[in-house]
């Protein structure tokens, strides 16, 4: 090819003649084109989040099983900054006493862990109020876990999106599996105040309501798998994931990368929440993060 002034002449030429650098120079030129405009349509592949969980009760992490039992780790904010350091996508603090004592969350503690935290931070536990939330969204934190206060009162979920936003509130959810699918037909009831209380919700049908008053995200953390290190309870994350159309996250029995993959793919988690196996030091988030990427699920780099 070449270009004169009013015209762009083609002549007939062979690899022989010019070798083979034309001829890839072409076929560059249109796949790039084709990508270009392609490209835009294309789904793209999601990332899945680790999120470190501590579970706080007077301003000390602490871990149990199925709610109770709880171990003492340490200091909140020396393992929010390890989790931080080590690739944590997000973390989420939780006050786990304070809706059973009936006070408001610790403010205090939120704000020591607010102020070394460099990811986007989620806080629930004895949350009442909006003027609550708003308290916490001022300290840096990026999202809210409401829980029983929802269940109480759903409308507070509404009222708390058009505060702030449909992003910045996470519904939590702790279900366990009963026998009585007539009235509860996912087989699973939501309990609250740190599975002390039953609701009479049925946990699909929970789900799909706070998400229609607006709802951004939700934990299903399963009381049965709770603490065990015996992996995600399947079953209920991927009823909730499939019912909805917000992300989805995993909490309750992780106990390896396994556990992990099979929450993002078999329950279509949108992420998953760690707690004991990286307090125990049985795990990092950057070898868990290594481990999924050689099982081929793709993660957020550092």
């Amino acid at each position: 090819m070449y270009v004169s002034a009013d015209s762009i002449h083609f002549q007939e030429s062979s690899p022989e003649q010019f070798g083979v650098a034309p001829l890839l120079f072409w076929a560059n030129l249109i796949n790039f084109s084709v990508r270009s405009i392609v490209q835009p349509f294309l789904p793209t592949m999601s990332t899945y989040r680790i999120i470190p969980c501590l579970d706080i009760i007077n301003r000390r992490v602490t871990k149990g099983v199925k709610f109770k039992d709880n171990i003492d780790w340490g200091d909140p904010v020396e393992f929010a900054l390890r989790y931080c350091e080590d690739g944590a996508d997000e973390l989420v603090v939780y006050d786990v006493t304070a809706s059973a004592e009936k006070r408001s969350i610790d403010f205090d503690m939120v704000r020591s862990v607010a102020e070394v935290v460099k990811v986007p931070l989620a806080v629930g536990g004895g949350i009442g109020s909006l003027a609550d939330m708003e308290r916490i969204f001022e300290m840096g934190a990026a999202k809210v876990s409401v829980n029983s206060l929802a269940v109480k009162n759903p409308a507070i979920i509404a009222e708390s999106v058009k505060a702030f936003g449909s992003e910045r509130i996470v519904l939590g959810m702790d279900p366990f599996a009963v026998s009585d699918t007539k009235t509860f037909p996912s087989g699973y009831e939501i309990t609250t105040r740190g599975f002390r209380e039953r609701s009479g919700k049925d946990a699909v049908d929970w789900a799909k309501q706070a998400v229609d008053l607006g709802v951004g995200e939700i934990v299903v953390n399963s009381v049965d798998a709770d603490g065990t290190q015996a992996g995600f309870e399947l079953k209920i994350t991927g009823l909730i994931a499939e019912a909805v159309s917000v992300p989805v996250i995993a909490s309750g029995g992780a106990g390896s990368t396994e556990h992990l993959r099979d929450a993002y793919t078999i329950a279509h988690a949108d992420a998953a929440i760690v707690a004991g196996i990286l307090h125990a030091g049985l795990m990092t988030v950057s070898r868990l993060k290594e481990e999924l990427r050689s099982f081929g699920v793709p993660v957020r780099e550092k």
